[in-house]
C-alpha cells in the first residue's frame, strides 16, 4: 500500500483522529508495515507490548487462554487498533492475536508515538483529555454497579445476622 493509503487509514482510528495531515504522513512514514499469512500469530497472550497493531487489511481473531486452548473472543476487522494503551505506557499483551487470511498491519511502536506527542505538545494534550473523558465515562457506568454490590453486601450480612441469631 502507499503511503497515501496508509495515512487514510490512521485518520480512521479514533485515537488519531485528531493529528493533522502532516503529523499522520510523519507517524505512517515512521512506522512499520508488516505482512502476516493466515494463523500467523502477531502477538501473544502475556507478551510485552511496544506498541500498538493498526489492521491495514484483513482480520484478526483475538483470543484468550481457556481450559482447552485458546478461545475466540473478538474479531478485530480493518481500521482496527490493537494496543492502544500500550502506544503510552508499557503494558502486556491481553491476548493472542492470530490472521484470519492475509493481513497487512501498521506497527506504530511506543518510542514513536511518545517522540509525536513530545514535538507536538498540543497531541498530548488532546489524547490526555480524550482519555480523561473515557476514564470518566467509565467510572460514570460503573457508579450504579459499587450501589448494587453495597445493596448486596448489606442484605448478605443481614442474612448471616439473621442465620447466627437463630443457632
Amino acid at each position: 500500500m502507499s503511503l497515501i493509503q496508509d495515512i487514510a487509514i490512521l485518520q480512521q482510528i479514533p485515537m488519531l483522529s485528531d493529528f493533522a495531515d502532516d503529523q499522520l504522513r510523519l507517524l505512517a512514514f515512521s512506522a512499520e508495515s508488516l505482512d502476516y499469512r493466515n494463523g500467523m500469530v502477531l502477538f501473544d497472550e502475556g507478551e510485552r507490548a511496544d506498541g500498538g497493531l493498526v489492521i491495514a487489511d484483513g482480520e484478526v481473531s483475538l483470543q484468550k487462554r481457556g481450559p482447552n486452548g485458546f478461545d475466540e473472543v473478538d474479531l478485530a476487522p480493518t481500521g482496527s487498533l490493537l494496543g492502544e494503551s500500550a502506544l503510552l505506557a508499557d503494558t502486556q499483551r491481553p491476548c493472542r492475536a492470530v490472521a484470519i487470511g492475509a493481513v497487512r498491519v501498521i506497527r506504530i511502536r511506543r518510542a514513536l508515538f511518545k517522540r509525536m506527542i513530545q514535538e507536538y505538545p498540543e497531541l498530548a494534550r488532546r489524547l490526555f483529555e480524550a482519555h480523561a473523558n473515557r476514564f470518566r465515562a467509565t467510572a460514570s457506568a460503573l457508579a450504579p454497579l459499587g450501589d448494587t454490590f453495597e445493596q448486596l453486601e448489606k442484605t448478605l450480612a443481614a442474612r448471616s445476622q439473621r442465620g447466627t441469631a437463630k443457632s
